[in-house]
């Protein structure tokens, strides 16, 4: 099998974050059929080891790096469970995609890589020890419990990136911030009930695009909230939600709500004054508060007596806080407003924060949780995880150089990350790890546009190749 076959074998098995047990049972059985060592552990991350081939027993083991979890997402019209089906995969030309979903290519592309170096037969390679992790992208939970005693390796390809000719070699350290706002139960038989609806947003990555200025539905909605709450015409929230991972920025959000009748011109210049600000990036914005005719006599309503929900969310600061003095156009520090949910109990938030500077991120996280103090927030911590230090002298990174200037005739780009990647957490396990992120060309990862380019994919494993026999 190519290592195309085994991606898209991949696609047809559910691997959302979280959700990995089924893809972390079957590569087990991979190892199982080509009669080599393996270690799953309870989180389900996986290592399968290959001894050197003859002749190659000298040679410096390498570690194969990637994560079998994907962001899964689906648009609002496409009818499936991502937890329990696969993908509906489609070619358009030079690009994979599936079918009203995110693809999966971050990072099912360096799993299938792996599984066909394990597998090679052709070429004589060294010692390979493909280290795949669970839940990446909800923190590096995988990341952060792995046992790496099997590995012999201090070498390391990750091929956890998304821009050929991109060589990755520093990260952002990062957090989830899960905060709940209370609410209180109240009574109220006089006003209309609206739906207020937010979508049409690109989305994406908030590490790769949260200076791309797009829009956060969370945010906006959070304005939307805050402007009729001013205006002294918001008298209860039923229900919010929107957002379907922490790391990718919000493109849609919806709120039913009891509000004294709001006039169609007042609603426009609030629907305005929130878009203005996004028209050269958010063609396809759309806000929209329709009322509902009859008033469900079931709904419950909710607000909080001592502040208000809207005041709490735009107190909080959302995108980049700022930018890199060492790094040109590096952002160093910033937050994401990725899931916004109510039950019985509140509202509840859950932010990503990132920073390559892990003071910075320290203060940023206790400003956050001073904001919701004030605000009579709850709010907890989770998922840390370090940031991964440039470093200076890399055998490596030299050899990944010249290797890619040999084959493409052209220099590759050596740069730092604003997103999070598990190099980090493993240079904290490894002493001395050398490693670079690499990967084929995606786009618009994290989202049902997702795409990968075949013939990318291609170079980049010829690439691999020779990286690895040198």
């Amino acid at each position: 099998m190519t290592y195309l076959d085994y991606f898209k074998e991949i696609c047809t098995m559910p691997h959302g974050s979280g959700n990995t047990k089924i893809i972390s049972d079957w590569l087990v059985k991979f190892a199982v059929d080509h009669n080599l060592e393996y270690h799953q552990d309870d989180a389900n991350n996986v290592i399968i080891i290959r001894e050197a081939s003859k002749g190659c027993e000298d040679k410096a083991p390498i570690i194969i790096q990637g994560h079998m979890d994907m962001v899964a997402v689906h648009d609002a019209d496409r009818d499936i469970d991502m937890t329990t089906e696969g993908l509906d995969l489609q070619t358009d030309g030079d690009f994979l995609y599936a079918r009203g979903t995110s693809l999966g290519g971050d990072d099912g592309i360096a799993v299938a890589y792996g599984l066909a170096l394990l597998a090679d037969e052709t070429h004589a390679l060294p010692r390979l020890e493909l280290v795949v992790t669970v839940d990446e992208e909800v923190g590096m939970l995988g990341a952060a419990v792995i046992d790496l005693s099997p590995c012999k390796a201090t070498t390391m390809l990750n091929i956890d990136s998304e821009e050929e000719g991109i060589f990755l070699v520093s990260c952002a350290g990062g957090a989830r911030i899960d905060f709940r706002f209370p609410m209180n139960e109240v009574k109220e038989d006089i006003g209309a009930v609206y739906k207020i609806t937010i979508d049409g947003l690109l989305g994406g990555h908030s590490g790769t695009e949260i200076d791309k200025g797009r829009a956060n539905a969370i945010v906006l909605m959070g304005q939307v909230l805050a402007k009729l709450s001013d205006a002294k015409l918001l008298m209860g929230l039923n229900s919010i939600k929107g957002g379907t991972a922490d790391n990718a920025i919000c493109n849609s959000c919806e709120a039913v709500v009891l509000c004294k009748p709001v006039e169609p011109e007042l609603f426009e210049i609030i629907k305005y004054e929130i878009l203005e600000n996004y028209l050269s990036v958010e063609a396809g914005a759309r806000l929209t508060m329709d009322r509902i005719a009859s008033k469900p006599e079931s709904l419950k309503w909710y607000r909080n007596s001592d502040t208000t929900l809207s005041h709490f969310l735009t107190s909080l600061p959302n995108g980049v806080i700022s930018m890199s003095k060492d790094i040109e156009g590096l952002v160093e520090t910033s937050l994401n407003h990725g899931i916004i949910a109510m039950d019985e109990r509140g509202v509840s938030l859950s932010i990503s924060v990132r920073s390559n500077d892990d003071a910075k991120k320290d203060e940023l996280i206790k400003n956050l949780i001073d904001i919701a103090t004030t605000h009579h927030a709850i709010s907890s911590v989770r998922g840390e995880y370090p940031g991964w230090a440039y470093r200076k002298e890399s055998p490596l990174r030299d050899k990944m150089v010249s290797v890619y200037r040999e084959m493409y005739g052209s220099e590759p780009e050596i740069q730092a990350l604003h997103a999070g990647l598990e190099c980090g957490v493993f240079a904290k396990k490894i002493p001395g790890l050398d490693c670079v992120s690499f990967g084929p060309n995606m786009f618009d990862i994290h989202t049902t546009k997702e795409r990968l380019s075949l013939s990318s994919a291609e170079r980049v494993w010829n690439y691999i190749l020779k990286v690895i026999a040198e």
